[in-house]
């Protein structure tokens, strides 16, 4: 007994002593050190040197775009586009975008109301037949307000048999539809983060549109605005591969494995949009308006924060986190992106970063960097 004892002694011993190591020196980033006075060309060296040094360490594998009034000040990427580490990144490789894709997604229904598609303002009920909560709006959605639950993902594995191998968009508004999860509270009554309310949203695009929300968003969004390396992908695309596509894949020391993508891949609207650090300038510059896709009083709406029911203001616009200082921000994680970006529309500035690397440190670093410039 006492030697069995003491192999399940060690065993414990060696199992903290490897999550004190993983924690505390593998998932740890080091500080970034810049003085407050420090000029914004000697930032983005710094911002550099840091990236450059976290890649060589193996904690960090993406891009990086800081740009003001268009151009850019620091557009620059470290390391592999996949898992084999045979080629390696540069301005054009496509990152998977995550949650960073519902600003598009807000961008798509814009651009379908300004078409006279539909109108933000009208019950979700209006275009999705049979749409079990009649008074939910398309705007509702849009800001997260909607109360319509966040359950597609829980509701598609729980009735995996009568979906089949991928979830689409389409499935998801039947699963919402036929079982109407409880809502949880009125429209306008509170903001709750949904993932649902975002596919929804895609099934409204397709259903005014008569496209598939992928057609709709290239024909008109990314090719007008000239975006070469931005795409909705999933499962049901066309084409399920580009050159410049990066994957996503797990990164630990010594080992690099691919993440597949998955049965809930097949869906669009919350996530599924791919993109570049070059054409991040060219979507930082449609959200400044004077564009011909959506009128500026229309594109605006997407940055004005929402009145609840019971009087308080949200911060969540259209598909952007919204600050008291007029900058607003988005970040997403899924399948192995790590992605955010931050406008300073006073200062027409925006700061990108991109990771495929499925990167628990990523957090720590985007905030190393944005509050380095910011300061």
């Amino acid at each position: 007994m006492k030697i069995l004892f003491y192999v399940l002694l060690a065993i414990i011993l060696l199992i903290v002593a490897f999550f004190f190591w993983f924690f505390v020196f593998h998932a740890s980033v080091p500080e970034l050190e810049i003085p407050p006075s420090t000029d914004k060309t000697v930032r983005t060296e710094k911002i550099d040197r840091y990236l450059a040094g976290l890649q060589a360490d193996g904690k960090f594998n993406g891009a990086v775009l800081i740009a003001r009034e268009g151009a850019p000040l620091l557009m620059k990427t470290y390391g592999f586009t996949d898992h084999t580490r045979a080629t390696k990144l540069d301005t054009k490789s496509s990152f998977r975008l995550a949650s960073v894709s519902k600003q598009f997604t807000a961008a798509g229904v814009l651009r379908a109301q300004q078409l006279g598609l539909l109108e933000i303002d009208n019950p979700v009920n209006d275009y999705l037949t049979g749409f079990p909560y009649a008074k939910v709006t398309v705007r509702h959605l849009l800001n997260q307000t909607s109360g319509v639950p966040d359950q597609y993902m829980q509701l598609a594995e729980a009735h995996r048999e009568e979906i089949g191998d991928t979830l689409s968009i389409n499935e998801v508004v039947e699963l919402m539809t036929k079982y109407a999860p409880t809502v949880e509270g009125l429209p306008g009554d509170a903001y709750a983060y949904s993932n649902t309310g975002y596919v929804l949203l895609a099934a409204i695009v397709e259903a005014t549109s008569g496209q598939s929300f992928e057609a709709f968003m290239q024909s008109q969004l990314f090719d007008p605005l000239k975006m070469p390396q931005t795409r909705v992908l999933n499962h049901f695309s066309d084409t399920k591969n580009f050159p410049e596509k990066t994957a996503g894949f797990m990164q630990l020391p010594g080992l690099t494995d691919p993440l597949i993508p998955g049965f809930l891949d097949g869906v669009a609207g919350d996530g599924g949009v791919f993109s570049s650090i070059e054409d991040f300038l060219i979507w930082d510059e449609f959200w400044n308006g004077n564009n011909e896709l959506v009128a500026d009083s229309l594109l605006l709406q997407a940055f004005v924060s929402p009145t609840l029911n019971d009087g308080a203001k949200s911060d969540y616009g259209f598909g952007w986190v919204l600050k008291p200082s007029g900058n607003h921000w988005h970040n997403g994680a899924w399948l192995g992106a790590r992605t955010i970006i931050k406008r300073y529309p006073a200062q027409k500035e925006v700061i990108v970063i991109l990771d495929n690397s499925d990167n628990i440190r990523f957090d720590k670093i985007a905030m190393a960097v944005i509050g380095g410039w910011e300061q």
